[in-house]
């Protein structure tokens, strides 16, 4: 049984090791500001539990701060952008027309600067329509790497919610699992911090996209916020995606019986597929993974909607990033990353029952929820 499972681990292993040849170097987010026609730029806010790194176009490192750093920083994407992928440079630091490039950026002394340059930002919205868009990445994430990922759904979702990139201290080693589950569980506090200023800035409201472990770090943080009792601004909280979550099934549902009911429905997008669920099944002693799940109708019972995107084909060898794929292959979950799920939505995606919506770019999708 235990050799079983060793080959197991090193077969995974190996798998993600394969699909991670390539990698941003240090030095990946160095700034390149020559012209390129028809690229777009987006600002990201960043609160990260990450350690400053000096060395030019790193900002952060892998390693743990014991304080909650923050920066901003513009990302262009480049006009041959494919929806779905980072066009990554293959040198530093990049061409412009062609590749994901830095523009400038730079670290913000305090959470009070952080939260003048966010309410800045807001402002350029409307009242009423002033939203952000709160992002948290998963395991074995380097830093440059959650970043641009996160420019790449922002830009292919259109969202006009200011975005906001929480990044904890993820190794962005495929051997270092526990490290990286020992990081998300120190960000706990970092994030509910985080959340809390969010919630005390001019946002009208604030959704969140967790990838992988990176839903660990957020739903605790959700239940943190519950059990103190000082929720006065958590109305602003809106649509809560959780994408391919590496959580223990058992754990989340009951995380979520702490956390009650949401206002509005979490939305769980899970793949049956997902190789490095897959792994992190094993390595918990064959423990579900709600981002693998097979009990669809039970989350829903809790206040989920459910996207199964098992059939959709995945542009990354294990599958665990299709979340990514998500405004090329679905309109309406692009709205949704771009607006949130509306309160009183008839006939959309807030009031749906089990249905199944045909793409002619994947196979079906499957939505199911307990209305």
């Amino acid at each position: 049984m235990r050799a079983g499972r060793t080959l197991a681990i090193s077969s995974a292993c190996a798998l993600i090791l394969s699909s991670c040849a390539s990698r941003p170097e240090t030095g990946a987010l160095l700034s390149n500001t020559s012209v390129a026609q028809g690229a777009s730029s987006h600002t990201i806010l960043v609160a990260t539990t990450r350690a400053p790194d000096a060395r030019p176009g790193t900002y952060f490192d892998g390693e743990r701060s014991s304080a909650l750093n923050f920066a901003s920083i513009t990302v262009s994407v480049p006009p041959n952008h494919r929806a779905g992928n980072v066009e990554w440079p293959s040198s530093k630091p990049g061409n412009a027309q062609t590749d994901f490039v830095t523009r400038d950026g730079e670290v913000l002394p305090n959470e009070k600067q952080f939260l003048a340059e966010l309410n800045q930002r807001l402002k350029a919205q409307p009242k009423g329509q002033r939203k952000v868009l709160l992002f948290v990445h998963g395991y074995n994430t380097l830093f440059a790497e959650g970043l641009y990922r996160f420019a790449q759904v922002v830009h292919d979702s259109r969202a006009p919610s200011v975005p906001v990139f929480f990044s904890w201290a993820s190794r962005g080693k495929t051997l270092d699992y526990v490290y990286d589950n020992n990081s998300a569980t120190i960000a706990r506090d970092r994030l509910e911090r985080t959340l809390r200023l969010l919630m005390a800035s001019d946002a009208d409201e604030i959704n969140v996209l967790a990838h992988s472990m990176g839903n660990w770090v957020t739903v605790e943080a959700f239940r943190q916020i519950k059990i103190s009792g000082n929720i006065a601004s958590a109305g602003k909280l809106g649509t809560v995606i959780l994408a391919a979550p590496d959580i223990d099934e058992d754990v989340f549902k009951s995380e979520m019986q702490r956390i009650g009911k949401p206002k509005k429905p979490f939305l769980i997008i899970l793949s049956r597929d997902d190789k490095a669920l897959g792994l992190s099944r094993v390595i918990a002693g064959g423990k579900d993974r709600l981002g693998a799940s097979k009990d669809s109708a039970g989350l829903a019972d809790l206040g989920a909607i459910v996207v199964d995107l098992s059939n959709v084909k995945a542009t990354d060898a294990t599958n665990h990033g299709k979340f990514a794929q998500i405004a090329e292959i679905a309109p309406e979950l692009r709205k949704v990353l771009a607006q949130g799920i509306p309160d009183q939505e008839e006939g959309g995606l807030a009031g749906a029952t089990t249905r199944v919506l045909t793409l002619p770019v994947a196979a079906p999708i499957t939505m199911l929820s307990a209305n």
